[in-house]
């Protein structure tokens, strides 16, 4: 492939990451999570291209971006339950999984030939412009090679990524900095990954939550068990860094880099990733991080979600 484009987020970024996704190339694009990785929903050819670039296992699905909840409904059943959970959360890091509506027209490697979806409609408002100039769904998984650390900033797609998909459309550092959360709406309600909407917010509209997921097949997803991962072997709920670590702190305390020194887990998701990739150069070949305690709660169960997946023995299978 040529090199990547880094286009700007402007109207004629724009307009040229629309004409590529459109030509059934592959955009790398901000959303208020993480950048996402987006081709034509519909399209064998670009979906197969996700796969390819991120060297992703097909029988993990991916999120259908959309721009409101109208486009949503032409690929997804919602009932009662599903309406008001999307008019409370949507547009936002919030994605449902649904029953797949059976003239959807989405390529069978979307859904990994399941018959539900996982569907978004994202707040970031580069995200909500090029799908809107596209004017069709998109595909988009986060943009790293799959299993590694997902990227926040146009710089980390590229260093995952540059060579291998047509474009990168630079729109600044993502707001949230940890994947969406994932709801699955397909009986009871479940929480199939914590992420930018809290549980303690979602219980409080729809009552307690099951815990659903399932790593062998899953659903939706950020449910393999190995993910998230650095280079560097990482150690959690660490007190202090053995000899050699490059530690990675929350709140006070002495540490290489600092999520949020004055604890705020807001701030910390949102240096997560970029975080843990400084703690992967710092720590260098072979190198090792330890990671302070996260509270679990709010974005705290997100956080730490993705930090037991950083640190699962690497021989699972990753996907990204």
């Amino acid at each position: 492939m040529n090199k990547t484009e880094t286009l700007t987020a402007l109207p004629e970024g724009i307009a040229r990451a629309a004409q590529i996704l459109g030509a059934q190339g592959l955009v790398a694009f901000p959303t208020e999570t993480v950048y996402g990785l987006g081709g034509d929903a519909r399209s064998d050819l670009a979906v197969a291209r996700i796969f390819d670039a991120k060297a992703r296992p097909r029988f993990n699905p991916l999120i259908v971006h959309v721009p409101d909840l109208d486009a949503a409904r032409a690929f997804a059943v919602f009932d009662v339950q599903a309406e008001a959970v999307a008019a409370a959360f949507w547009p936002g890091p919030l994605t449902l999984v649904l029953p797949l509506r059976v003239d959807a027209g989405l390529s069978p490697l979307v859904t990994a030939d399941l018959d539900s979806v996982a569907i978004r409609v994202p707040a970031h408002p580069v995200a909500q412009a090029l799908l809107r100039a596209f004017g069709g769904p998109l595909a988009a998984p986060s943009a790293n090679p799959s299993g590694r650390v997902s990227p926040t900033r146009a710089a980390h797609v590229l260093e995952g990524l540059s060579g291998r998909i047509a474009a990168v459309l630079d729109g600044g550092a993502c707001a949230v900095g940890v994947e969406s959360t994932i709801l699955g709406l397909l009986g009871a309600p479940a929480l199939l990954r914590p992420g930018g909407v809290s549980l303690e917010r979602l219980e409080a509209l729809l009552g307690p939550l099951a815990m659903g997921g399932n790593s062998g097949k899953p659903n939706a997803p950020g449910q393999l068990a190995s993910h998230y991962a650095p280079a560097a072997s990482v150690r959690l709920n660490a007190e202090t860094a053995n000899p050699g670590e490059v530690r990675l702190g929350f709140g006070a305390g002495v540490a290489d880099l600092n999520l949020s020194p004055s604890a705020d887990l807001i701030e910390a998701a949102a240096n997560l990733f970029h975080m843990l990739r400084e703690a992967d150069h710092l720590a260098g070949q072979g190198g090792r991080i330890s990671i302070a305690a996260i509270p679990e709660n709010g974005l705290g169960r997100a956080i730490n979600d993705r930090l037991r997946r950083a640190a699962a023995p690497r021989g699972l299978i990753h996907a990204g």
